[in-house]
Parts: C-alpha cells; sequence; structure tokens
C-alpha cells in the first residue's frame, strides 16, 4: 500500500468514525454518565486535547500502515493493525466530539497551548508535537525493509507513544468533560502497556528504545 492511499484510507476510516464519536458522548449522557458540563470553550483543554490528539493519532496510524507493508513478520503486523485500528477510532472520537460541541477542528494557536507548552518550538521537520516523527523519518521508514523497518518503526512508535502519554495526562488532569477524560486514561493505560511489549521486541531484535 502506498503512503498516498494509507493516508487516503485511515482518512476515510476516521471520517466514517467521527459520527461515532458523537454518539458515543451522546450515549454516555444519556446513561447517567457525568458529563453534565457545559459545552466546552474553543480554546479549553477539552477542545484542545481533541484537536491535537487528532493530529498525533493520525501520524501514528500513518506510521503503522507504512511497517505493515515493509515487513513480513506476523509480530509486527499484528502490533501496527491494532495501533492503526485503536488511534484511528479514538481520533474518530475526538473528530465526533469537536463536531458535537460545535468547535473547530483547528486553531490559530500553537499546539499544546492548552497545556501550557504552547511556547515550544514546534513544526521542525513536520514533527508538530512531542514524541511526533519528523518527515525525513517517515520517509526512511517507507525506505526500510524487514528488520531495519522493525527497529525503526517500534523505535518511533515507542517515542509518539510517549508524547501521546504526556498529552493524555494533560488532559486527565485539565479536561473537565467526564468521557473525553476516560478515554485519555485508557490512552495512558493502553500506550504505556504497548512501550512494555516494544521493549521487549526491541530487545529481541538486538536494539533498545532511542534516548
Amino acid at each position: 500500500m502506498s503512503r498516498r492511499f494509507a493516508g487516503w484510507a485511515a482518512g476515510a476510516a476516521a471520517a466514517v468514525l467521527v459520527a461515532a464519536g458523537a454518539i458515543t458522548y451522546a450515549v454516555a449522557e444519556e446513561n447517567g454518565g457525568p458529563d453534565t458540563t457545559a459545552t466546552p470553550g474553543a480554546e479549553s483543554a477539552d477542545a484542545g486535547f481533541a484537536r491535537d490528539m487528532a493530529v498525533h493519532h493520525q501520524q501514528a496510524v500513518e506510521m503503522s500502515y507504512i511497517v505493515r507493508d515493509r515487513t513480513k513478520d506476523v509480530e509486527v503486523r499484528r502490533l501496527a493493525y491494532d495501533i492503526a485500528q485503536t488511534q484511528a477510532n479514538q481520533r474518530g472520537m475526538l473528530l465526533g466530539w469537536l463536531d458535537l460541541w460545535g468547535l473547530p477542528k483547528v486553531s490559530a494557536k500553537s499546539p499544546m497551548t492548552w497545556m501550557g507548552m504552547g511556547d515550544m518550538p514546534t513544526g521542525k521537520d513536520g514533527a508538530l508535537m512531542p514524541g511526533m516523527a519528523t518527515n525525513t523519518e517517515l520517509k526512511k521508514l517507507g525506505t526500510l525493509s524487514g528488520r531495519q523497518a522493525e527497529v525503526f518503526y517500534l523505535q518511533l512508535m515507542t517515542a509518539h507513544h510517549k508524547g501521546g502519554i504526556h498529552m493524555a495526562e494533560g488532559c486527565v488532569a485539565k479536561c473537565t468533560v467526564g468521557v473525553e477524560k476516560r478515554l485519555a486514561q485508557g490512552m495512558v493505560d493502553g500506550q504505556r502497556s504497548e512501550i512494555e511489549l516494544m521493549a521487549g521486541m526491541l530487545k529481541a531484535r538486538g536494539a533498545a528504545p532511542r534516548s
């Protein structure tokens, strides 16, 4: 699968899941959940997290599609599939909530402003937020194959997860919408578990996470 097609496929899947995000939020409210707060503002932590994590997740989906076609290793392909499916689904939920709240999916402010990190250097070679791979790294991943592709993907995704966990922890602390806070905590727990799994996979390949 080409990167262009992979990106299109991931985008199409996320578009379908946008509605699912709104439905999930509405069902949570109808079932007596704690989400009785007022609609978040455009520059709230809830909106900022939804926007930024949607972008962060999109890159994880892209990297996973790339490595899937660069190796025949069942273990790595299964992990890549799980990450792509999970993060595409979560991305759809985040974008669905923004639609439900009537808020824009982009902001004029820098990424991570809602976490008090808006003044950090961003956008260097396409790495908009902590943990994100650069455009150069993505291109390199697409040129590797076999064990080299596996190791580089696992290293990139480990760093990506660490950045995602930091952001999700910010939402757990700052967001006000209960269902979004629960999703963020689920991201923290799930990605920590995957970091441990990837550390073992790297060790089995004679490699280690990048410092």
